[in-house]
């Protein structure tokens, strides 16, 4: 049976084959996960369709076009030939052919990834030699990159005139080896993933293709915390999750959006797309960047709902199970960066989308209320926007509307 990259996405070509969950050779059941593909997009677990013998085609690290073959698998064979064959596998190691150099080294270590492999034959180093830090003492390009800086003094004192000898090679990684050598401090090159890739691109979209504007504003967040903690066990004791910030935030953009229609639209062209629905996105930071699933059909949520989705949506994020429908379509984004700690900043638009909102970490500070010096909570909000089709007042007027939901949020019921 042939093991291909499947179609993922329609704008999706190709992926890049991140992880093998089992060895060349291993036996695997039905349904056991097998491989995780990675897009620009997604992450994708391939599981088996039938038990077998597994023969990887595709190594870790390559990016190859959807319906690509990266794998066989040998259907039908059962415990027995997989107990026969791990025998061979380690038994191949003790007996290496003497005038093949290459067949020596991959019998050596056999758990290296791709990439180590191949810089550790860049570098001429013995696999065997370097020790592993990844998963079952695997060797990664880490550890290669390690044990080069370790050996790196000597082979600078005997192969000086060689290298001076060698900058017409050209190569990109040469080049960055010697002059990491030279002054002794190491440098790790390794290419993008595909979502950073794709993060990068669209950053650099939403900056050169929009006329971003920002605005701030901030909101007395007392109210919202009286409410939270006086509502808190009830609400948790009812719904099986606890009342968060988000869903007031969430709650509030989306009476924004009904009175600011223009926030809620999009460019298409010479035209302006009006949403009549509320696809809130809400920003989510995992390991490997910024992800932005969507809650569909927002204003019919309630906080509940709003709250058991957000935390299930960070779930699967962070376990990199979120599916293209996840992250699609939104209309505008909610962006919390005061989880990270951060007091004042310029989210960026999600393109197609026209507005963002970010929110921030909450401070106590001195305000003025009825001509006396208070301590109230304050958050300070912005509100990114193309100003193509938003003009100032609109922006000012949006962001005013959610500091005044926010500060009596009376309106905004609680279903309890």
């Amino acid at each position: 049976m042939e093991i291909k990259i499947p179609e993922i996405g329609e704008s999706i070509l190709e992926a890049l084959v991140a992880n093998w969950h089992k060895e060349d050779g291993a036996a695997v059941a039905k349904d056991d996960i097998i491989c995780e593909l990675e897009t620009d997009k997604v992450n994708v677990e391939l599981t088996a369709e039938a038990s077998g013998i597994l023969h990887i085609v595709i190594p870790e690290g390559q990016t190859v076009p959807i319906g690509t073959i990266i794998a066989n698998l040998e259907e039908g064979a059962g415990e027995q030939p997989a107990a026969a064959q791990k025998p061979v596998e380690k038994a191949a190691p003790s007996v290496p052919a003497p005038p093949a150099e290459a067949p020596a080294k991959q019998a050596a270590s056999p758990t290296a990834n791709p990439a180590a492999r191949q810089q550790a034959e860049t570098r001429d180093i013995k696999l065997q030699d370097v020790a592993g830090s990844g998963r079952g003492g695997r060797v990664i390009l880490d550890d290669v990159l390690a044990h080069s800086k370790d050996s790196a003094p000597k082979k600078q004192t005997a192969a000086a005139p060689a290298k001076k000898a060698e900058p017409s090679a050209g190569a990109q990684p040469q080049v960055e080896e010697a002059a990491a050598a030279v002054d002794g401090r190491p440098i790790t090159r390794q290419p993008m993933t595909p979502i950073r890739q794709r993060i990068a691109a669209r950053l650099l979209q939403a900056r050169q293709q929009t006329a971003m504007l920002t605005t701030f504003n901030e909101a007395d967040m007392s109210w919202v915390k009286r409410l939270r903690s006086r509502h808190q066990q009830h609400f948790t004791a009812k719904h099986g999750i606890k009342l968060g910030m988000m869903s007031f935030f969430v709650k509030a953009s989306i009476e924004a959006l009904k009175a600011f229609p223009a926030v809620n639209a999009r460019i298409e062209g010479t035209d302006v797309v009006y949403h009549h629905y509320y696809d809130i996105g809400i920003a989510v930071g995992t390991d490997r960047g910024l992800v932005v699933p969507v809650l569909r059909d927002a204003d019919r949520l309630t906080f509940a709902e709003i709250e058991q989705q957000i935390a299930d949506l960070a779930t699967k994020a962070n376990a990199r199970k979120l599916t293209l429908a996840d992250l699609e379509g939104g209309t505008f984004t909610v962006s919390n960066g005061g989880i990270y700690g951060s007091l004042l900043s310029t989210p960026i638009i999600n393109p197609p989308q026209c507005g963002v909102l970010g929110m921030h970490s909450i401070q106590d500070r001195p305000v003025v209320r009825d001509g006396e010096i208070v301590i109230r909570p304050i958050m300070n909000l912005a509100l990114s926007y193309d100003h193509r089709l938003i003009d100032g007042r609109e922006a000012v007027g949006f962001l005013k509307l959610i500091k005044d939901y926010i500060e009596d949020p009376s309106e905004l019921f609680l279903e309890l």
